[in-house]
């Protein structure tokens, strides 16, 4: 039986939505003016939102194999109804993220280093026609493969 929270990567994923939810959340709050928290889960509020974190890739260079480091990369996307201020709200998300991981590069001790390597951000193709913004950050996660798998062929 596997249990929650086994692998690696649902852990890289758990640390990173709870970093959203709580700390991101925090400097969201302490904002001059109101945005949508971040919410993970089922609740239907109506003023929260609920960005995507996915896990798509672990890549490993000659040298990254050598010294047995894993480079992950994971993306958060927002996707924001269309609002007057959700231009801003955008921009307010990804500082609040880059904010987040600057003060916890280790994802709680669960990475080696966790660094922004872009922002997307992503207008309307029509304004004023129901499409609203996106955000995609990328974060570069590596961490340090203690116990690499061994297989006796």
């Amino acid at each position: 039986m596997i249990s929650e929270n086994n692998f690696i990567e649902q852990k890289i994923t758990g640390a990173v939505q709870r970093l959203l939810a709580v700390r991101v959340n925090e400097i969201l709050a302490a904002a001059d003016f109101s945005i949508p928290l971040i919410e993970f889960g089922e609740y239907g509020r109506e003023y929260a939102i609920t960005p995507t974190v996915a896990l798509p890739t672990c890549e490993r260079s000659e040298k990254e194999r050598i010294i047995r480091l894993d480079a992950y990369s994971l993306s958060i996307s927002f996707s924001l109804q269309e609002h007057a201020n959700a231009e801003l709200f955008c921009y307010a998300y990804s500082a609040a993220v880059c904010k987040a991981v600057g003060e916890n590069p280790t994802l709680d001790g669960i990475a080696d280093r966790a660094v922004i390597t872009g922002k997307k951000y992503i207008p309307p193709k029509k304004p004023n026609c129901g499409g609203g913004w996106g955000l995609v950050l990328t974060i570069r996660i590596t961490i340090e493969n203690q116990h690499p798998c061994r297989f006796s062929i």
